[in-house]
């Protein structure tokens, strides 16, 4: 088993902070954010890092010229437009660094506490198999909880004879 690199406990109550802070912003931006298919995702064209400074350009010359605005195109609208997407890019930036740290803590988390009942469940297996009192108990309820499906390539079940 490698070394563990989830080291220090995550206290509740700081959980319970950060879920009450997420449930906050959701709170706060419901009224103004969308829902998309995947197929109007898929439609619509995108503004991204290679346009926004066309974008900008394009808002800032509408406002300096509005002789040269067609009357269907209203600019405040250009303007509530660019300005959200715009803010809303830096709070995405902030929140898609957020989930990626937490996503990638609860993968070793994960991982770790897997591979710590993995070595348990061997322990017991190997007491069980001893007549170690108490061991054959804890190994039947452990066999029957143990994943059946969806492993991972390479993990097999404990049970399993090593292949040669």
């Amino acid at each position: 088993m490698k070394d563990n690199q989830h080291t220090q406990a995550i206290p509740s109550t700081v959980l319970a902070q950060a879920q009450t802070k997420v449930d906050e912003a959701k709170t706060l931006l419901a009224s103004y954010l969308l829902a998309l298919t995947p197929a109007e995702r898929r439609e619509l064209p995108k503004m991204g890092e290679k346009t926004i400074s066309f974008v900008e350009k394009a808002f800032d010359f509408a406002r300096q010229n509005p002789t040269l605005v067609p009357p269907y195109l209203n600019v405040d609208a250009f303007g509530a437009d660019f300005s959200d997407a715009h803010g809303l890019w830096a709070l995405l930036n902030s929140v898609r660094q957020l989930e990626e740290g937490i996503d990638d803590t609860e993968m070793v988390a994960g991982s770790e506490a897997y591979q710590a009942a993995l070595v348990f469940y061997q322990s017991v297996k190997a007491a069980a198999a001893q007549d170690i009192p108490g061991a054959k108990a804890v190994y039947e309820e452990l066999k029957t909880r143990f994943p059946q499906t969806g492993r991972p390539r390479g993990v097999s079940h404990p049970d399993a004879s090593p292949s040669r």
